[in-house]
């Protein structure tokens, strides 16, 4: 067995910082009882957490700074006045630096995005990271990205993203070639804009680790059409939020439903199992976190105002990516496209 894998958790990140970060590592810990931890905050506060469990306190090790990333900062700010000394730079160098294996933040994306290119840069031949995020489906589940890192992206970068999506999943669904399928407006070969149509032409043509089964509608996604689904961050972002904001109304409709009368909340009381099956299927804390693909280091991003359930899926993502040695895995992969296209070009 190797070494324990190590998570820095940036303990001020989002809106509840450290009474939320610290429950939810022992959470994870429970799950992976080897895992250690790098608490990056406010010693203070990181203790006053921490004395409700010793185990997870002999099992981190705190890296004290009261400086925090505002939520609203811009990230050129962020990346100005939070270099060298915020939880969420201090959390990314001890990626850097060899001391924490990957990193959890819930602050904020655009800051978390900018000091992560900084800090750890981009694997050779990415132009552009992408966020990657956990799609829940009828079969099972698949990966999105890019749900918010790139406003647009030209046909190189959603190529170089299926290339992200499918190394990302071989490695946590343990499919040999994962299916790609690019989101458009129809699956009709003649519709999309260019750049959707390149990117087409070239994955259908090129020698990449993946099976590449064309477009896909949005509607396709829920139904487990892809193991992984490709589109721009502005796109993605739009279609993520979407599907979050559907599942919570669908919630509210059921709860309406059940409560309208005395037979109706009666079998409400007789499909409470399956009521409960639903709610853990749609309850969006299980799939929490985007991973930042394209970076020579792991980062995973939970969501701002999730409670200790969801930051703990969140480290249990971070968790199973460097176990998996996805970083080294994607790497090899770019390495090897961009050296096929270049005796390709040769010849």
């Amino acid at each position: 067995m190797g070494a324990p894998v190590t998570i820095a958790l940036d303990a001020m990140g989002g809106d509840h910082g450290p009474s939320v970060v610290i429950p939810a590592a022992s959470l994870a810990l429970i799950r992976h009882p080897e895992m250690r931890f790098v608490l990056v905050g406010d010693v203070a506060r990181i203790d006053a957490e921490l004395k409700n469990d010793p185990q997870l306190a002999n099992r981190s090790e705190i890296v004290h700074t009261d400086v925090a990333v505002a939520m609203d900062a811009k990230p050129s700010q962020a990346l100005r006045r939070g270099r060298w000394k915020s939880s969420m730079w201090l959390a990314l160098e001890a990626v850097r630096d060899g001391h924490a294996d990957a990193t959890v933040s819930a602050g904020n994306t655009g800051a978390l995005m900018a000091m992560a290119k900084f800090c750890l840069k981009t694997i050779q031949g990415i132009d552009r990271p992408a966020i990657a995020a956990i799609w829940p489906t009828v079969e099972a589940e698949c990966i999105v990205l890019d749900v918010g890192a790139n406003v647009g992206a030209d046909a190189r970068q959603l190529v170089e993203f299926a290339l992200m999506g499918a190394g990302m999943a071989r490695a946590l669904f343990n499919v040999e070639k994962p299916s790609v399928g690019l989101l458009n407006i129809g699956v009709e070969e003649v519709k999309g804009v260019d750049e959707i149509k390149k990117a087409a032409a070239a994955l259908k043509e090129s020698p990449l680790p993946l099976r590449y089964k064309g477009f896909v509608e949005g509607d396709d996604i829920g139904h487990g059409a892809a193991d992984v689904i490709v589109t721009d961050g502005f796109t993605g972002n739009i279609a993520l939020k979407t599907a979050e904001g559907t599942a919570k109304q669908i919630g509210e409709y059921l709860r309406a439903a059940m409560g309208r009368s005395v037979l109706s909340r009666l079998g409400a009381v007789l499909a409470q199992g399956a009521f409960r099956a639903l709610k853990d299927k749609m309850d969006p804390r299980q799939l929490n976190g985007g991973i930042f693909l394209g970076l020579n280091g792991i980062v995973v991003k939970s969501h701002g105002g999730t409670d200790a359930t969801g930051f703990a899926s969140a480290i249990d993502l971070a968790y199973d990516m460097a176990s998996n040695d996805v970083v080294k895995r994607l790497a090899s992969d770019v390495g090897a496209f961009h050296a096929k296209l270049e005796l390709e070009g040769a010849a």
